[in-house]
């Protein structure tokens, strides 16, 4: 791939694709602040679940580090509250990913302990490139267990992008195309266009071609025709957050395609990193939904399409129960049902 989502750099300002005006642009934006990095997760600068975490971990370092010019924040007590407060504004930035909340944590738990600031400061920086950098191995991982399911031929239907846009890099289902590709498996792709915001028409579309991986962008409403005439022989879509029982919550519309699958007897996978199942929700009926505002409905590209004083609701995400899901694809390997037993078991339960 020739280009990259985000990084930070030795500079530590961190970089990111600006993926609102991919493919007509390719714009990397500069981030220096914490707040920088919470706008651009809220106004989907960045997205992804994976994506989300691993910015949410960049931002919380570049908070750490300014905490250091404070002449306040002169004790690690007073360190410590600042930073949880930093913390807790970075976890509000979009409710449905679960990553966002993981990477939180995980880097509020450098804080605990040490009385050195700089020192402090120093290992969180260390570990949010870990994060970066095991995101994309574990990305690999996935792709490695899920190109076991996609045979050589198949015309693969994905859903909203789950590549390497989504991710630090290489991508959760577009990883495991990617991987089955590398195997040299002749694998084609249909992208739904996944209005509103056309993250299929616009990133998978575009990133799929960067790599050569042959692409055919359909409108939303086409899957089921498609799926009834066989042209379609798997369905594969990312996630941004599992129930312990499996329930998927992902980009609004794979609901519909899950069952749409079902129907004409298609495989339906998922493919999501561990850190992606919240096993503290017994159910999808507990994942918060996030609803954006509806001017990205009445709207393309900032032009309007709808009479003036239409409303419209605008869903980013919707549930789809786990009785419609064939397969999850972690980087532990494939687990199938019954989710319950199969998750806990992934997590040594």
């Amino acid at each position: 791939m020739a280009f990259y989502t985000l990084r930070l750099r030795d500079d530590d300002v961190v970089e990111m694709l600006d993926q609102r005006k991919l493919p007509l642009e390719i714009i990397y934006v500069e981030l220096k602040t914490y707040k920088e990095v919470y706008d651009a997760i809220k106004d989907m600068i960045v997205r992804g679940a994976p994506a989300i975490g691993v910015s949410a971990a960049f931002g919380l370092y570049l908070g750490a580090k300014s905490l250091l010019d404070l002449p306040e924040v002169n004790t690690c007590e007073t360190f410590k509250n600042k930073f949880l407060d930093i913390a807790g504004f970075m976890f509000s930035a979009r409710p449905t990913a679960v990553n966002l909340g993981w990477a939180v944590d995980r880097i509020k738990g450098l804080v605990e302990t040490g009385t050195d600031l700089k020192e402090i400061v120093g290992r969180i920086r260390a570990e949010v490139l870990k994060v970066y950098d095991e995101d994309i191995e574990i990305n690999k991982n996935m792709g490695r267990y899920g190109a076991a399911l996609l045979k050589d031929g198949f015309n693969v239907l994905t859903h909203c992008n789950a590549g390497a846009l989504a991710t630090a890099g290489y991508g959760t289902a577009l990883g495991v195309i990617r991987a089955a590709v590398s195997q040299n498996k002749k694998i084609s792709v249909i992208s739904d266009e996944t209005r509103p915001f056309l993250q299929g028409a616009r990133l998978t579309a575009w990133e799929l071609m960067e790599d050569g991986i042959p692409v055919t962008l359909i409108a939303d409403n086409s899957a089921g025709l498609l799926m009834r005439k066989g042209k379609i022989d798997a369905v594969i879509v990312g996630a941004d957050r599992i129930a312990s029982n499996g329930d998927v919550a992902n980009k609004i519309g794979t609901y519909q395609v899950a069952v749409l699958a079902k129907e004409n007897n298609i495989p339906f996978y998922v493919a999501a990193p561990l850190s992606t199942i919240d096993i503290n929700l017994e159910s999808g009926d507990e994942i918060p939904i996030e609803e954006r505002d509806m001017e990205e409905v009445l709207t393309v590209f900032g032009k309007r399409i709808a009479p003036e004083n239409a409303k419209a609701l605008n869903y980013a995400f919707d549930v789809t129960p786990n009785r419609f899901i064939s397969a999850i694809i972690t980087e532990k390997g494939i687990l199938y049902q019954d989710y319950k037993k199969s998750i806990a078991d992934a997590f040594g339960k």
